[in-house]
């Protein structure tokens, strides 16, 4: 006699296929394109506000502290959305389990290092070094 199976059909598909973690992927892509929405149109209307400055005046003014701050956060959440999006690419089209570790890994590791390399020259426009 067999026993009558007493979990609910989620507890019996937790933890297997896509059902797995995909809303955490799904919902920081979204708040990471919605968080570039408004970064975006400060970012054009900077590029915009240094047409006519020389290369001292526009060090000068992504220099202030309001401004690196928005480009450091614009920066960072381009190379998140970026990896995302990469990600998803590579997990949709790429079936060949060892090339799309490799893939995935390389896409990680050049998006941290360009976040990185942003970063470090906001900060050295910043300190002014």
């Amino acid at each position: 006699m067999s026993r009558p199976n007493l979990q609910t059909p989620l507890k019996q598909v937790r933890g297997l296929g896509s059902a797995r973690g995909g809303t955490h992927h799904f919902i920081v892509q979204r708040i990471t394109a919605i968080a570039l929405v408004p970064l975006s149109l400060w970012l054009v209307w900077l590029l915009l506000s240094l047409v006519h400055l020389d290369y001292a005046g526009a060090r000068a003014l992504l220099a202030t502290p309001c401004h690196a701050v928005l480009m450091a956060a614009f920066v960072l959440a381009a190379f998140w959305h970026a990896q995302l999006g990469l990600q998803v690419v590579i997990e949709d089209y790429v079936h060949t389990p060892g090339l799309e570790i490799a893939l995935q890994i390389a896409v990680k590791f050049l998006c941290v290092l360009g976040a990185l390399a942003c970063t470090l020259a906001i900060v050295r426009i910043a300190l002014g070094s």
